[in-house]
């Protein structure tokens, strides 16, 4: 599905923002008309400025946290690897070391092998760039107009410094599933399942890959690859430690996983999701999460008996912003900084439909970007954030709206190319 005969760009998304607000305020349109004539401007469209500027977030952001104790999340990951040569547990708390627990599967002792034999500054800069230029990569590779890209990489690179700031395996993850649909979409299967088993033996949340599924041309292929890597990754830590030592660590980790999602409930900066803001503002312990997920899955679903639209690349591609957006809204682990990976989810739900988008939606797209991208930062008043954002959860409040919206569209919108897109 190809929606116009060029690229497009900044410009013409923030074009049709201003085409999309109804009002008669000419300040509001001239301040609209300034912004389109800036962002007009070739630098701001180049995807070299893009890559310059993730680039120089990951440095900027590895800066500032390369002082003792500013980058603790990087020592428990440059710990898995050295756990796993001495084979001691990879779950257990070494308060000499760092704080907190791993939560990563044993195969991230191989992730993380490069940056942790080297020092941890040197180390630490090298993960935050590799992780910026993976999620920028994977990105590249979707069969999307340039001018799309661009609009991504803008509208994510606050998120992206956010995630960067906490040393964050989840940009990987967002870069694993953009990258496993991308994958998918150009009949590359065995390197799609590779991407969606590695992403799921390291926090499991590369399974929804699996979404992508009924998209796969060779399936026969697809499955037999997804076994073949699940025996590779299984296997390979083995290589650093024992195959008896690797057994015991996937026990342990199932262990850990379990005893985290009872932390997680009430935690003040875990459960960013709708589900821990449903929980949240009603107080209340005494229910299942079972009862929002299980109609969440139903909702997310759905869509896929409309068999009749697959054949739509912007279907395809609403289907991947609802699997983006639901593995974070409908998971008790998350946490500000997982919010890279339904930003991504947000940047395509708006760019990707072959209709031309509301003022709701423009609406909708600047909520996510106030509430949620900018509430944990300096821009957002702290009276706010300490007061309401925080206790109630409530970054997850636009992203859900985004999902329930995107969720209707995949049920009742004809997907077909239009000549009237964007």
């Amino acid at each position: 599905g190809r929606y116009i005969s060029r690229s497009s760009s900044v410009n013409a998304i923030i074009s049709l923002s201003t085409s999309s607000i109804m009002t008669k305020d000419q300040p509001l349109l001239r301040l609209c008309a300034k912004l389109q004539a800036f962002f007009h401007k070739p630098f701001f469209s180049n995807p070299r400025t893009l890559l310059g500027l993730w680039t120089l977030l990951a440095v900027v952001a590895g800066l500032t946290k390369i002082a003792p104790h500013r980058h603790n999340n990087f020592l428990i990951f440059r710990g898995v690897f050295w756990h796993t040569i001495q084979k001691l547990s990879l779950y257990d708390f070494y308060p000499t070391e760092y704080n907190d627990h791993n939560h990563y599967g044993p195969i991230f002792s191989l992730v993380i092998a490069p940056f942790a034999v080297v020092p941890d500054a040197i180390g630490l800069l090298g993960w935050l760039v590799v992780l910026a230029l993976g999620m920028y990569y994977a990105v590249r590779r979707l069969p999307l107009e340039e001018g799309r890209q661009i609009f991504l990489y803008w509208f994510c690179a606050h998120e992206l410094l956010t995630a960067l700031q906490m040393q964050q395996f989840n940009i990987a993850i967002a870069a694993i599933i953009i990258g496993s649909f991308a994958a998918i979409e150009k009949g590359r299967e065995v390197t799609a399942a590779f991407l969606i088993v590695l992403g799921t033996f390291v926090k499991l949340y590369g399974v929804v890959g699996l979404a992508f599924f009924f998209f796969v041309k060779r399936k026969p292929r697809f499955i037999l690859a997804l076994i073949g890597w699940s025996v590779v990754c299984f296997v390979a830590p083995m290589l650093i430690s024992s195959p008896e030592y690797v057994v015991g660590q996937y026990v342990e980790w199932y262990e850990r996983l379990a005893a985290k999602n009872g932390e997680n409930t009430f935690s003040l900066m875990q459960n960013i999701s709708l589900l821990g803001m449903i929980r949240k503002i009603s107080g209340s312990a005494s229910y299942s999460d079972l009862l929002v997920i299980l109609p969440g899955l139903v909702l997310f679903g759905l869509p896929y008996l409309r068999f009749g639209q697959y054949r739509h690349l912007a279907f395809r591609y609403a289907i991947l912003s609802s699997v983006l957006l639901f593995v974070v809204l409908f998971s008790t682990g998350s946490e500000s900084s997982t919010y890279i990976i339904p930003f991504a989810g947000i940047a395509l739900w708006y760019t990707t439909s072959p209709w031309k988008r509301s003022g709701w939606d423009v609406a909708l797209l600047v909520f996510a970007f106030v509430l949620s991208s900018l509430s944990p930062s300096d821009l957002f008043p702290r009276s706010l954030r300490e007061a309401y954002v925080l206790p109630y959860a409530l970054k997850a409040l636009p992203p859900t709206l985004i999902w329930l919206r995107l969720s209707y569209e995949l049920l009742t919108r004809d997907y077909a190319p239009s000549k009237t897109a964007l």
